[in-house]
């Protein structure tokens, strides 16, 4: 099972991108299923990480608000499950769980968890580079973690947090008991911030026409917004359209060294005589905005922040899978049904997600992300999407199919009117907690939004510095 973090799902080759450049994954979506509709049901790290691991929803794992001191759930996660059916289970790159070094179920972990120490928690990363020379220079590049201010990688390339994250999993690989079954998980951190590609694979892009940030009637105006976009919009509304662009070349630049080093991965796999016998995942947490509709990062509902890169390659375990194109609706908590399944494993009743491989077809998947004034909501039937903010009562559809850039909000279109009904009325059904204040004699009311969301922040959105001696924070 392999995992980028906040890569849209929209950014593959084999997606019809027209810049990106993703053979690796091209080449694995033509050997399986690329599922097109796939959408993480809360688009922000760590609920995000707590439903891929447990196979389940927001709302039954208990977060949708970024609770990143909150301990996992009691229920078995898809680690528990094959180290219970005998596998041997190893994790290497990001968790985001707490405490830092909880295992979560799996044998061993080696954590890079970008430059966050808490609790005091040095990660394996972080001890490689001191070993290496560089103890607490990782975010010397200066660029920050929530940032789109960007540069070039500033220490030697095999340092880069990719280039460890692959060695190790491959070592990983190598140094498994030849006696017993495996499940490993390589979580990479980037694309997400800090943008710091390689020199190399930044120029690949510098001197391409990137594809321009996208905008819409409903985007222009911004005093028509919803709090939380013009929140975001005002925070990011320094950059340039050429900034813009290039922070898109870092980006890209992220992702194809990803999906260059994943081939190292295959390539171990091969040699050691294992790929035949090996079913590939990968998938991403959630996406990022990347300056279509001027909005950056993610928590939203919109095509580029949630829906995500969902590709099976199954090999000999599920051979009429090859070259499919899969338009079910699927999320984050249908991973560990489905690969439990594909192994023969019995997957646990705390499991709200489905097997992928079932055939069953959802009439709709509830999404949701933060509460309060930040509050988004979302009800996706496969191709038309409601999306509603509670702070203003602000509402949107949209059908992806015809429309997949989000430009044209059918809320309020004659034709579209039964489809708003149908759909409000699902979205009501999944609501509960706070939100149930904001409805009325099941209509949506929301509730009145009251100033405005600041954007001045002198910490840089949590900028990292030397790291070494370990910081207080």
């Amino acid at each position: 099972m392999i995992t980028a973090d906040e890569w849209p799902g929209q950014l593959l080759g084999c997606a019809g991108h027209p810049v990106i450049e993703t053979p690796t994954l091209d080449a694995l979506a033509r050997s399986g299923t690329r599922f097109r509709r796939a959408y993480s049901e809360c688009p922000v790290c760590v609920p995000a990480r707590r439903t891929l691991m447990t196979g389940q929803s927001p709302r039954a794992h208990g977060d949708r608000i970024f609770q990143g001191k909150l301990g996992m759930p009691s229920d078995p996660t898809i680690a528990d499950a094959f180290v219970g059916a005998g596998y041997q289970a190893f994790a290497v790159g990001k968790l985001h769980v707490y405490p830092p070094r909880a295992r979560i179920g799996f044998h061993d972990v080696m954590l890079a968890e970008e430059g966050r120490q808490v609790d005091g928690q040095i990660d394996d990363y972080e001890q490689f580079l001191a070993e290496r020379g560089h103890a607490g220079r990782q975010f010397m590049h200066g660029m920050g973690n929530n940032e789109y201010v960007w540069r070039n990688w500033h220490l030697p390339e095999d340092t880069h947090p990719t280039n460890w994250q692959t060695e190790t999993a491959a070592r990983m690989i190598k140094r498994r008991d030849p006696t017993r079954p495996g499940f490993w998980y390589v979580s990479y951190t980037h694309p997400h911030p800090p943008l710091a590609p390689l020199r190399e694979y930044f120029e690949r892009y510098a001197g391409r026409s990137i594809d321009p940030a996208i905008e819409a009637e409903w985007s222009k105006d911004g005093s028509a917004l919803p709090p939380v976009l013009d929140y975001v919009r005002r925070h990011w509304s320094h950059f340039t359209a050429e900034q813009v662009a290039d922070i898109r070349r870092a980006f890209y630049a992220l992702c194809t060294h990803i999906d260059h080093q994943m081939r190292i991965l295959i390539g171990t796999l091969r040699e050691e005589g294992l790929l035949d016998d090996t079913i590939i995942l990968f998938t991403s947490d959630h996406g990022d905005m990347l300056g279509d509709h001027r909005l950056f990062a993610k928590r939203l509902m919109y095509e580029k922040s949630a829906n995500i890169p969902m590709i099976l390659s199954p090999g000999r375990f599920a051979p009429d899978a090859a070259r499919q194109v899969d338009d079910r609706l699927v999320g984050l908590q249908d991973v560990m049904p489905t690969l439990l399944d594909l192994c023969g494993i019995p997957v646990p009743a705390s499991c709200t997600g489905r097997s992928m491989l079932s055939g069953n077809v959802r009439n709709s998947l509830y999404g949701e992300c933060v509460e309060g004034m930040e509050a988004t909501r979302m009800m996706h039937n496969g191709r038309h999407k409601l999306i509603w903010y509670p702070a203003g009562n602000h509402q949107q559809l949209f059908d992806v199919v015809d429309d997949p850039l989000e430009q044209h909000n059918l809320i309020d279109v004659i034709d579209y009117q039964d489809i708003r009904t149908d759909l409000t009325a699902r979205l009501i059904a999944d609501l509960y907690g706070s939100d149930l204040e904001y409805v009325h004699e099941d209509k949506l009311t929301g509730f009145t939004a009251s100033g405005t969301l600041p954007t001045h922040d002198r910490s840089l959105y949590l900028q990292r510095g030397l790291q070494y001696p370990p910081p207080k924070v």
